[in-house]
């Protein structure tokens, strides 16, 4: 008989993600019994996900860029990796004004979030990170591509880009993790 190993679902290596703060409202720390706790307002979860969704439809990590920019300066990428990695700068570039998106098709809007046994959420996450997904893309140029289905062959465009899939798991501690 094997020996019992706990792994998360994603185990995360060392963070050297530069992060932006979106704002300081809606979180705040809580006192209950003699624990602290950290609140957070479920319109501190819309405003992440609205953020994140825009963020993610037009704009590359700056590491990302770097990758792309490194391509066409190596000796040994082929004309066809430079032609690629030029294209995907130039996308980049418009991208990056906030009217076309960096990709036509935008998907499905999927989050996973980890939240830890001392955050106290007022709402319902899943609504409140859906809502946001929804003002994303009621608020700019993003096509919807969400399909329902109608029957067992028929489906239909539900014009939103929702439901957006949601997988929220329990951790320990005063975080709230996501990934978007």
């Amino acid at each position: 008989m094997s020996e019992f190993a706990y792994s998360p679902m994603f185990p995360q290596a060392a963070d050297a993600t530069a992060y932006e703060l979106v704002t300081d409202q809606h979180v705040e720390t809580v006192e209950l019994g003699g624990e602290t706790f950290l609140k957070v307002d479920a319109e501190g979860l819309r405003l992440l996900a609205q953020r994140a969704f825009t963020d993610i439809s037009h704009l590359l990590r700056s590491g990302h860029l770097g990758q792309l920019r490194a391509i066409l300066d190596d000796p040994e990428a082929t004309q066809n990796d430079r032609f690629v990695a030029l294209e995907m700068l130039k996308n980049a570039v418009v991208a990056a004004d906030g009217l076309l998106p960096m990709c036509q098709d935008t998907g499905t809007a999927i989050i996973s979030g980890t939240r830890g046994d001392r955050v106290l959420v007022s709402g319902d996450d899943s609504e409140a990170l859906s809502r946001g997904v929804y003002d994303t893309y009621q608020q700019s140029n993003l096509r919807y591509s969400q399909l329902a289905a109608t029957s067992m062959f028929d489906e239909v465009n539900t014009g939103t880009n929702l439901p957006a899939q949601i997988d929220l798991y329990a951790g320990k501690g005063m975080e709230y993790k996501f990934a978007f």
